[in-house]
């Protein structure tokens, strides 16, 4: 190793009173404190900048009516598979601290492609550019989070994954946080069009943190180094991610749980935009609206981030900790059945949100730390975006027919709540599976 390896970092010989304060919150080690603090920023700056478009994206999806929905999901499925297909080919060909940049400038590039286009053309005819707009923010939201949380899985190892990525999420419910506080403030004062500027700034940033995150890591306790021979091209094919993910229980297993998830996701996201189109004449109005219960779901997620993830993954176990969304969406699918009212749904939809950003996503990453590094970022990107899509596809166009027979609310409840018991027993048996892998990769390097 070199001796930049060898130097220890800030505050690891002798802990200043920011580290001791941050150690009463996370359980962090003297030379995590870097990667850390990036981690955190990094994912601060993408969720901000995908939470200033957000709204915008919900107010057209209302838009244009609850019946062109399907057809929306439709287009981004398949905007989805030629987006993963070059993605795929940027990891063949390039390390990830460059096709990670490039990623996220192509898209800079799109936002300013959207301004340029909504500034030139006629108000009769932004109804089209509105509807790809839409599409390319449904993927866009997916990409930005896939290719964050691989780098974070490459980075660092299960156990640190444990201790650390709770943290590190609650960057991102404060960057979602100042987002929808950023479209909710200003939206009615400098227009829709100008916050794709803001939302481009907020991704460069981010794209800033790859640069400077350290080029080598190793954590403390864990007897796993991360050395520059990880900055290298990963190589491989470009359909290794399909391949893989087909050929492997566990990646299967990681498929089925995103599935659930979003297939779920997607009936309760058809109901809002069908109320909010009900209940909101102005489109102005509307945006505020959504970007109020993104703030709403945030601020209780925070909480939950910074205090119950890594405390539940290292008490519950990974399992009972991924169990515990699908769990709570069986009991308010089958309130909602019994009780279809608009409270409840308001309150299920704000729970189960902030379950997900706060305990099931950190849990779910974990499950990605004993995979290679080819299947972190190709199988899991695969995973991440197409599967997710794939699954709002066929409960985008499941919606048409529940209401050709007649469901409302409460059959569509009663409906997804054994899907969710399903998905629940997924969960514990991906947290067993979990764990054997871990053991097995232990055993492997301590003979």
């Amino acid at each position: 190793m070199n001796s930049e390896n060898q130097a220890s970092p800030p505050g690891a010989t002798e802990p200043n009173a920011f580290l001791r304060l941050l150690r009463k919150v996370v359980d962090v080690k003297a030379d995590e404190v870097r990667a850390l603090g990036l981690g955190f920023i990094y994912y601060f700056l993408i969720f901000s900048s995908y939470y200033v478009i957000r709204p915008i994206r919900d107010d057209i999806g209302a838009a244009n009516g609850i019946e062109k929905l399907p057809w929306l999901f439709t287009g981004t499925l398949v905007a989805m598979l030629v987006a993963n297909a070059l993605f795929a080919a940027l990891v063949v060909k390039f390390s990830r601290r460059r096709f990670i940049p490039i990623v996220y400038r192509f898209l800079i590039a799109n936002l300013l492609i959207f301004f340029l286009l909504l500034m030139a053309i006629s108000q009769e005819h932004q109804v089209w550019v509105g509807r790809v707009f839409f599409v390319w923010t449904s993927v866009f939201n997916l990409f930005v989070v896939s290719v964050f949380w691989a780098f974070m899985v490459d980075v660092f190892s299960t156990e640190q994954g444990k201790r650390l990525f709770g943290f590190i999420s609650v960057g991102g419910t404060l960057g979602a946080i100042v987002g929808a506080a950023i479209t909710a403030t200003l939206v009615q004062r400098i227009g829709s069009l100008n916050l794709l500027l803001i939302s481009a700034v907020l991704l460069e940033l981010g794209a800033q943190c790859v640069r400077l995150f350290p080029t080598t890591f190793e954590g403390s306790g864990t007897s796993i180094k991360k050395d520059t021979s990880e900055e290298a091209p990963i190589g491989g094919r470009i359909w290794t991610g399909i391949t893989h993910n087909l050929r492997s229980p566990y990646l299967l297993g990681i498929c089925a749980y995103m599935f659930f998830y979003a297939s779920t996701s997607t009936f309760l996201y058809f109901q809002q935009v069908d109320i909010a189109a009900h209940a909101f004449a102005d489109r102005s109005a509307r945006t505020a609206f959504f970007a109020q219960i993104d703030l709403l779901v945030n601020v209780l997620t925070v909480l939950g981030q910074a205090f119950l993830a890594g405390r539940l993954i290292r008490w519950l176990g990974l399992g009972v900790t991924l169990a515990i969304l699908p769990a709570l969406s069986v009991v308010g699918f089958t309130a909602m059945g019994v009780a279809p009212t608009l409270a409840l749904l308001v309150i299920f939809l704000t729970l189960r949100r902030a379950a997900n950003f706060a305990i099931a996503r950190p849990a779910r990453e974990i499950l990605f730390t004993v995979v290679s590094r080819e299947d972190k970022y190709k199988a899991k990107n695969l995973i991440d975006t197409f599967v997710y899509r794939a699954a709002d596809q066929i409960a985008a166009w499941s919606s048409p027919v529940t209401g050709w027979l007649g469901l409302g609310l409460a059959g569509v409840s009663l409906v997804a709540a054994p899907i969710a018991a399903i998905w629940l027993c997924v969960s514990l048996w991906l947290g067993r599976k979990q764990v054997r892998m871990t053991q097995e990769t232990k055993s492997q390097s301590f003979p």
